[in-house]
């Protein structure tokens, strides 16, 4: 039985995140050619149960196989979300904060493309939840690990 148009994931993604996908995608299709060639030399050496170079060359194409059905999939099923909403928060949007006397920049992004150490927090987060929707001035309140914060929006971009 085939899904239904509903039934079909939907990976949501900002420009720059899908730009990146597909130019990892591009990186790993210019790899594979040396790792089937590694293989190919390996398996020339002969007994491939005591072969580490053989085990090794076999894992690595078998990563970036998998990685590229994987990029194929994100690829095929990807949403751009542009941030239209001019003065709204919105995924793809670059939010200032105060905190607690502090400013913070977070930009808003799909799930796939979160990186909290990079200021990129995903739509789905705590975080980016709660801020989704807001416009500059408003406060927000948010549980997180260490406990409650609240944010006040300070800019979007």
């Amino acid at each position: 039985m085939a899904l239904t148009r509903k039934q079909l994931p939907v990976y949501e993604f900002t420009k720059e995140g899908l730009v990146k996908i597909k130019k990892e995608q591009i990186t790993l299709l210019a790899e594979r050619p040396v790792a089937v060639e590694d293989l190919r030399k390996a398996r020339e050496m002969g007994d491939l149960s005591e072969n580490g170079y053989y085990k090794a060359a076999r894992a690595k194409l078998s990563s970036i196989d998998s990685r590229l059905r994987r990029l194929a999939r994100l690829i095929k099923y990807a949403k751009v979300i542009e941030n239209s909403h001019k003065g709204i928060i919105s995924l793809g949007s670059r939010v200032t904060v105060k905190t607690n006397g502090k400013e913070r920049m977070f930009e808003i992004v799909g799930k796939l493309e979160a990186d909290p150490l990079q200021g990129k927090l995903s739509n789905k987060s705590p975080i980016g939840k709660s801020l989704l929707g807001k416009k500059v001035g408003d406060r927000v309140e948010v549980a997180v690990p260490a406990g409650n914060v609240t944010y006040e929006i300070v800019a979007i971009a």
